[in-house]
């Protein structure tokens, strides 16, 4: 499998043991097929772990497959990229490869990480339309050309994120996020096995919850984009993101209120979890 090494900073984890960023070992030898996960680490508190390594073992589980690595192991050694890595705020991703084979390969290191400034949420993002699904949608597989198609249609577009169309043209989910659209104070999100189960969606749904703002598990349709009231994206690295065009179609997103209190309601549950962490510290 032709896979560059993403290691950021100096040091990486390869089968439980610490390589220099600069040694291929470990990425060399990645081979399909592969399952993955992205955590940020904020203060040096990997954030809702404990259901990254849940949606990590139920990608697995999608595919027929186990992840033979215990949690506590995995926990130990982000710890340990941590501290050998001097660094509390950034990205770590969790690679398992060869899931199908008896001798699976297990590769823990910190990616270089974009979390979008104060503007880019004060203005909101520009967002295309790409018609595309993913085949096993619940599950985060790698697909290295999937992800270079996308990216190059972003590019050319000067886009921040691309909405995947199906068939019929339902808006199903981001490319690397999740899709969530208001109208008239009722949020819609695809149904939960069109997409892939984003930890930030699970959390955003408990916040609608807590503020009783309701939540319908239906997707939209590219035709009704233009009686939108608002939409946003969420992700690890983004939080909520108000999202201000769809192709040529402009939303109000930024100053919709019910975005503004989701966006709101989810800072303080990540504040929440971090603060309980380090007093388990």
């Amino acid at each position: 499998m032709n896979m560059k090494s993403e290691a950021f900073l100096d040091y990486y984890i390869y089968n439980g043991k610490v390589y220099d960023s600069k040694n291929m070992e470990g990425f060399e030898a990645i081979g399909s097929p592969v399952i993955y996960e992205v955590i940020r680490i904020i203060e040096g508190v990997p954030l809702f772990l404990e259901e990254h390594l849940e949606r990590m073992r139920k990608s697995a589980l999608l595919l027929g497959l186990h992840i033979q690595k215990e949690d506590k192991t995995v926990t130990d050694e982000i710890n340990k990229l941590i501290v050998m890595n001097k660094c509390k705020n950034i990205n770590v991703k969790l690679l398992c490869s060869r899931v199908n084979e008896t001798k699976q390969d297990f590769l823990v290191y910190f990616i270089k990480s974009y979390y979008p400034e104060r503007e880019v949420y004060e203005r909101g993002i520009h967002t295309i339309l790409y018609y595309s699904e993913r085949e096993n949608p619940n599950a985060k597989v790698l697909n290295i050309s999937f992800r270079e198609n996308i990216n190059k249609k972003i590019k050319e577009n000067n886009a921040f994120e691309a909405l995947l169309v199906n068939e019929e043209g339902i808006i199903t989910e981001g490319s690397r996020s999740n899709m969530f659209f208001v109208k008239g104070g009722e949020v819609f999100t695809a149904p939960a096995k069109d997409v892939l189960l984003g930890v930030t969606r699970n959390r955003i749904m408990k916040v609608c919850k807590a503020l009783n703002i309701p939540v319908i598990e239906k997707a939209i349709s590219v035709k009704d984009i233009i009686c939108l009231d608002g939409a946003f994206m969420s992700g690890t690295s983004v939080n909520v993101l108000p999202i201000s065009s769809i192709g040529k179609i402009q939303l109000d997103s930024v100053y919709n209120r019910v975005i503004d209190k989701i966006a709101k309601g989810y800072i303080q549950q990540m504040k929440s979890y971090i603060q309980a962490k380090k007093q388990m510290v």
